[in-house]
C-alpha cells in the first residue's frame, strides 16, 4: 500500500480493521491485501494478537479529548513503530517511501503504515478529523475525509437515522 499525501488509505485500513476485527491470521493478511498492501511474510495468530492491541493504542488517538492530548498519544505510537524513511521498490510496483525497516511481521508493518497514515491525516487535514459516531445508538470511529471538515457521523445511515430522529423529536414537541 502506498499512502497517499494525506494518509488517507491508511486510515481507512485502520477503521476497517477496528470495526470489523479479522478472526484469523490468514483473514488479516487478506484484508490486508485487499487494501492494497503488499504481503510478503507469513502471517500468523501472533500478528492478529498485536494487530489487535495495536489498534486499541490507536482508538485511543480516535478518542483523545483534544489536539495536545491527540499528538502525545499518536508521538507515542510513531515512536514505536518509528524507523527512518527509506525509498523502495520491494514489490515492483514503483518507488515509493516507507517508514519501516525491512522485513518486519505483518503487525510491525500495520503499527507503522497507520501510525504514519494517521500522522498524516490529521496533520495534512485538521487535527480533528478523526472522532466517533455521533448517532445516539453507534460509537464507531470514523476518519472525517469531507471537503469541509464537519463529518459527525460514520456513514450516511447513521447522518440519516439522527437526522429523522432530531425531525420526530421537534415535531413531537410541537404538538403539545
Amino acid at each position: 500500500m502506498q499512502i497517499n499525501p494525506y494518509g488517507t488509505d491508511a486510515v481507512r485500513l485502520a477503521l476497517d480493521l477496528v470495526v470489523h476485527p479479522p478472526e484469523t491470521a490468514p483473514e488479516l493478511a487478506a484484508r490486508c491485501r485487499a487494501a492494497g498492501l503488499v504481503v510478503d511474510v507469513p502471517v500468523d495468530a501472533t500478528d492478529l494478537a498485536a494487530t489487535r492491541d495495536f489498534l486499541t493504542d490507536w482508538l485511543a488517538v480516535v478518542d483523545a479529548a483534544d489536539p495536545p492530548a491527540r499528538s502525545a498519544l499518536l508521538n507515542t505510537l510513531l515512536r514505536e513503530a518509528s524507523a527512518h524513511p527509506r525509498l523502495t521498490d520491494h514489490a515492483g510496483t514503483g518507488w515509493h517511501l516507507h517508514y519501516r525497516d525491512p522485513d518486519l511481521p505483518l503487525a510491525g508493518v500495520l503499527r507503522a503504515l497507520i501510525s504514519v497514515g494517521t500522522a498524516l491525516h490529521l496533520a495534512g487535514r485538521g487535527m480533528h478529523r478523526l472522532g466517533r459516531c455521533g448517532a445516539e445508538d453507534c460509537d464507531r470511529p470514523f476518519a472525517d475525509v469531507s471537503r469541509t471538515g464537519r463529518q459527525r457521523y460514520c456513514s450516511p445511515g447513521c447522518a440519516n437515522r439522527d437526522a429523522v430522529r432530531r425531525h420526530r423529536s421537534r415535531a413531537r414537541s410541537v404538538d403539545r
